[in-house]
This record gives structure tokens, sequence and C-alpha cells, in this order.
């Protein structure tokens, strides 16, 4: 009798990879819904008199339906969400580095399908007044406490489980699945545009996408505990300080202060991924209809098309990154964007662009963010050793999201609304980029190669 070995797929570091990714795909996929449909959740729960969006609402919410205060609202509740983000890192972070990776990828992924679904059932405020906005902001807070917690949690997963050589691919499916919920999203968004009246969008269609979260909040809460042969971790990082000698506490302290610092060169590091990203993938759908009179599928349109280039440049750029190294690759994306931003904002904003050039522009501009989000997740998980891995980069990610991702359209938005100049995102998402570069540039070329800390 012949013994058969198990398939590859059944592996350690793929179990992993599978597990770590099925969340963010779900997390994602829900703030990519968010922001294509800002300008409807804004005339539902941020409008005194939301009858006023609907006579507008042939544009299916654009921003000529609900104007600029109710959109800035809006987006001050999606920036509330990022504020808690790390809380969230803190929070699940040291749950993941004390008890394990898996439990704390459990809990966070279920607490993110909750409040994404309730979302979709929450009654307007033509329905109960001023609750509304009160009850959105509040499940907004929720999915940014377990969004917080997802990032660090499942990049130590992947990173740590990679094999050898293979830190930056394995770290890039974070980002890659981040992308793939964000398509999914604006893909779901423009079906509905497509396949619905803009009176049916508008009135009930814009529920069914965050209703779609329970299924598929449910597939990744299935993988993750169902995959639990695969992802025994032995001893939690966290426990090894139990019963360490009577000079622990100042080594301690120095920990501390050294993941402190590490935290802050980790959020210079990624603030022009946070910045760029959310600027060209979340919030254009809102500033194409708001600030160039773009209908809402044409905005959608180009948002997919934004989404799908940083899609297609994130698994090459992580793997590039394994043989070249972080630096070259991240600081490549970080100045394309210094560079071109201004010059895509203004083909954008050209009535006489063809379409090829605007759609080959958006493109454009997905891949460059993925030169920064590919090697990314790497690059951080090697900035921290094991025993606080989850907090360190989770904080780091969340403090740079919640500054310069959570505030981008609330920050795009209202100073569009109160200078008239259509380039702000522009200067913005550049801006952003050009600090990065300075903090980037201290990267050292070998840590592509070394073992984990």
């Amino acid at each position: 009798m012949t013994l058969r070995a198990a398939p590859p797929a059944l592996t350690r570091p793929r179990r992993a990879l599978l597990a770590g990714s099925a969340g963010n795909f779900v997390e994602w996929y829900e703030f990519g819904v968010y922001g294509c449909f800002a300008t409807v959740i804004a005339a539902h729960f941020f409008t005194p008199d939301p009858g006023a969006g609907t006579g507008a609402g042939t544009g299916a919410g654009t921003g000529a339906a609900t104007g600029a205060g109710p959109l800035v609202a809006a987006y001050a509740s999606f920036a509330v969400a990022f504020f808690f983000r790390p809380v969230g890192a803190l929070l699940f972070g040291r749950l993941g580095d004390r008890v394990g990776r898996r439990p704390t990828l459990i809990l966070v992924v279920g607490l993110m399908t909750l409040a994404t679904t309730l979302i979709g059932l929450l009654p307007t405020q033509a329905t109960v007044g001023a609750a509304a906005p009160w009850l959105l902001t509040l499940l907004r807070v929720l999915q940014g406490l377990s969004a917080g917690g997802e990032f660090g949690g499942a990049v130590a997963l992947m990173t740590e489980c990679a094999p050898p050589g293979r830190r930056g691919r394995y770290g890039a499916w974070q980002s890659f699945t981040v992308a793939l919920g964000l398509l999914c999203g604006a893909g779901v968004a423009a079906l509905l545009g497509s396949l619905l009246s803009p009176a049916a969008l508008y009135g009930w269609g814009w529920r069914l996408p965050f209703l779609l979260a329970l299924p598929m909040g449910a597939a990744a809460l299935w993988l993750r505990t169902g995959l639990r042969t695969g992802l025994e971790e032995g001893e939690a990082p966290g426990r090894a300080a139990q019963g360490a000698p009577p000079g622990a506490d100042a080594a301690t302290a120095v920990t501390a202060a050294v993941t402190v610092r590490a935290i802050v060169l980790g959020v210079g590091r990624i603030m022009g991924w946070a910045a760029a990203g959310y600027t060209f993938l979340v919030v254009l759908p809102s500033y194409l209809q708001s600030t160039l009179g773009a209908s809402f599928r044409e905005a959608l349109i180009a948002t997919a098309l934004a989404n799908f280039g940083f899609a297609a440049s994130m698994l090459p750029a992580g793997m590039l990154s394994d043989r070249v190294g972080r630096r070259p690759v991240m600081l490549g994306g970080a100045l394309a964007v210094v560079l071109f931003a201004l010059p895509l904002l203004h083909l954008l904003q050209d009535p006489d662009a063809s379409a090829p050039a605007r759609a080959a522009a958006v493109l454009g501009a997905g891949a460059a963010i993925g030169l920064l989000a590919g090697p990314g997740p790497a690059m951080l998980a090697e900035m921290f050793p094991a025993r606080v891995r989850c907090t360190g980069l989770g904080v780091a990610y969340a403090l740079a999201n919640a500054v310069f991702s959570g505030c981008a359209g609330l920050v795009i938005t209202a100073v569009t609304a109160a200078t008239g100049d259509a380039d702000v995102p522009a200067y913005y998402a550049a801006g952003a980029c050009a600090l990065s570069t300075l903090a980037l540039a201290g990267l050292r070329g070998d840590d592509h190669r070394g073992p984990l800390r």
C-alpha cells in the first residue's frame, strides 16, 4: 500500500494565507461600498429634508442632490470609524500577541460582518429623525474597532507563515484582498446602478450591497474556524514574557520605547499609501460627481478602473520587493504619485480628453498605489519583533489610515467647497507621498533577506 502525501494546498503557509485574506476582503468591500454610496447615504442620514434628495434622485445620489454639507457629514462619519481603528489595533493587537492570531481574527471578522449588515437595515432620517446619523456613526465605530484588529493579526499571520524569501508576496495578499474588496464594492454598486432605476437605487437598492456582507462574512468566519488544524501557533508570543527574570521590567520599558519609535516611523512610511489610496480608490466617485459633474455610472466606472490597476500591480510589486528590496519599489510608487497626481486630475477635468486616455490615467494611478501597498505589509512586519508584532504594525497602519485615509474625503470635500479649487485631491495625495519618501529612504536594503525577529 502506498501512502499519499497531503496536497500542497493544505500546507500551513497556504492555509494561513487563505484564512488571513478572507476577512480583509469583507472589511474593504464595505469601505468601498460606503465610498460609492456616500452621496446617497448623505441624503438619507445627514439631510434634514431627505425628500429634497429624491427630487434630484434622477442622478441616483449625485453630489448635486445632496449638497456639500450633508456629504461632508457623511465623510465625517466615515472618518470617525478610522479614528477608532487605532483603538481596535491596540485592543485586538494585544489580544493577538498574548492569546494568538487565529482567535483574534475570528472575533474581528464576526464584529465587522455584524456591523456592516446592520447598516443595510438601518432606518433613515425620514423614519427615525435625528437618531439615524447617530446609529450609523455607532456602527461605523464598531467597524473601525474590528478593522483596526484585522490588519495586525492578518499580516502577522501571513508573514510569519511565509516560506523564506516570500514575505513580500505573502504580505501583498493582504493588500490584494483589500483591492479585491474595494473592486467588488465598486462593481456591485456599478451593477446595481445599471440594473435599477435611479429612484429604486436611491430608495432601497443602496441597502443591498451592505446586506451582501452577511453571506460574505459567514464564509470568512467559516474559513477561519474550519482551518484550525493548519493554524496551530504553539506558544503565543506574549506568553514568553510570563515568568520572566527580575530585570524584565526594564527590558519591557526599553521595548516599549523602541516600539513607539517604530510605530511613528511606520506611520511616516505608509502615510502616502494611505492618503493616495483613499483619494483615488474611495473618494474618487463622490469627487467626480460633486465637483466635475460626472454621472453616477461614470464615476463608478472610473473607480472600478482605478481599483483594477491597484489590484493588478499589487502581487507583482510584493514579489519584486522580495528580489530587490522594499525600498526601491515603494519609493517608485511614492514618487510616481508626487509627479503625476496633478496631471492626472487635469486630464480628468479636461472635457476634450478621450475616454481611453482617462481610463489609462486612472489605471495608472491605481497601479502606482499598488507599488506602495504590495510591499507595505511585509515592510511593517519586518519592523517589529514577534512579541509586539500584531500590536505594533496594527497601530502604525491604523494611525496612518485614521489621519490620512479617514480624513481624506472630509478634507478634500470641505476644502474644495471652500476654495473652489478642483485640484485639492492631487495636492493632498502628492503632499503625503512626498513626506513618505523621506521616511522610506531610511529603509535598509537587506531587511527583506533576513528572518523575522
